[in-house]
């Protein structure tokens, strides 16, 4: 089983169904030091009519931001649970699915899209930021003028750890639910800067939120 496939098992109906209480309601704030409302926030700012979601989860931001009147919805995932669990949480917006590995071409054929999410996605993918970021460039071919990308990550460097975070990094790394041991600060913006002019990154705590304007 490779990398990117054992990640996408690690999302069964069991962790999804205790994800959003755990993960975003407690780990987000106490140990990565970055509330799920920072996340929503980068959600509502940059959210378009037409929008792909790379790695939905839950679909919880999906059922809570603020879309533009009856937006077109793609979400893509290596990993069937995710994309039912996600489905349900944004139905009224009936989002179209397809299963995809992220890192490779995403084959969408002629959609155009005004924004794209990736949040809690980077710090999930194999490798270094390097090759993590590959995901930017499976996206360019699909963006209208001036789309947005935004999202947000875990880094192990350069951001300000609180006293829980490097047990959890150790731990979560160590069970492959995450990759990110080199993942750093300068790295991501090194990956931006090669192929984006007009990005920002904000820190908060170990997340790193970014929003980007193509």
């Amino acid at each position: 089983m490779s990398d990117r496939t054992r990640a996408a098992a690690g999302y069964t109906r069991n962790v999804l169904a205790w994800y959003d209480l755990f993960v975003l309601g407690a780990v987000c704030p106490l140990v990565w030091r970055c509330h799920r409302r920072e996340m929503l926030a980068v959600y509502d700012r940059n959210v378009g009519a037409r929008h792909l979601d790379l790695g939905p989860g839950t679909g919880y931001f999906l059922g809570r931001c603020r879309f533009p009147a009856n937006p077109r919805l793609v979400l893509v995932d290596n990993s069937d649970t995710v994309l039912r669990t996600a489905s349900r949480r944004a139905a009224r917006h009936r989002p179209v699915t397809r299963r995809r590995d992220v890192l490779d071409p995403l084959d969408l054929g002629d959609e155009v899209f005004d924004s794209v999410g990736m949040n809690f996605l980077l710090h999930c993918l194999p490798g270094g930021m390097a090759g993590k970021a590959a995901v930017f460039d499976r996206v360019l071919p699909y963006l209208a003028p001036g789309a947005r990308i935004f999202g947000s990550t875990v880094l192990a460097h350069g951001v300000d750890h609180g006293p829980l975070a490097p047990r959890a990094l150790a731990s979560l790394n160590g069970d492959g639910t995450m990759d990110n041991l080199d993942d750093s600060l300068d790295g991501l913006d090194a990956e931006l800067s090669a192929r984006f002019t007009r990005y920002e990154l904000t820190v908060r705590g170990s997340v790193c939120l970014f929003e980007i304007e193509t």
